[in-house]
C-alpha cells in the first residue's frame, strides 16, 4: 500500500477526458456498447482504437494473477470479453456493492 494523490497522476487528464468529454474514444466505445453494439461492430464503426478495451484485458490478467479483488474491472471484462449484457452486468454489480 502506498499513499497516492490522484491530482499528481500523469493519467488524470486521460481519466477526466474519458469521463467527461464527448471526444473520448473510450467513452464513445462504451456508449456504443450501452446502445447494443457488439464489441466488434463498435470497433468497426469507430475506425479508431479505444485503448481501454485492451487495457481492460491487461489489467484483468494482472489482477487475476495477483488475486486482487476488482469487481468493477471484472464486470467490464465480462462485457468486453465474455459478451455479457452490460445492463445485466452493472445491475448485478450494483446489487453486490449495496
Amino acid at each position: 500500500k502506498m499513499k497516492r494523490n490522484i491530482n499528481d497522476s500523469a493519467y488524470l487528464g486521460d481519466l477526466l477526458v474519458t469521463g467527461y468529454s464527448v471526444f473520448s474514444r473510450n467513452r464513445l466505445f462504451g456508449n456504443m456498447l450501452g446502445k447494443g453494439y457488439t464489441v466488434r461492430s463498435a470497433q468497426l464503426e469507430m475506425s479508431m482504437i479505444a485503448e481501454g478495451y485492451y487495457a481492460t484485458n491487461s489489467a484483468y490478467k494482472i489482477n487475476s494473477e495477483k488475486g486482487a479483488r476488482t469487481p468493477i474491472l471484472d464486470a467490464v471484462y465480462s462485457i468486453l470479453y465474455d459478451n455479457k449484457n452490460p445492463k445485466k452486468v452493472f445491475k448485478k454489480l450494483a446489487d453486490k456493492l449495496d
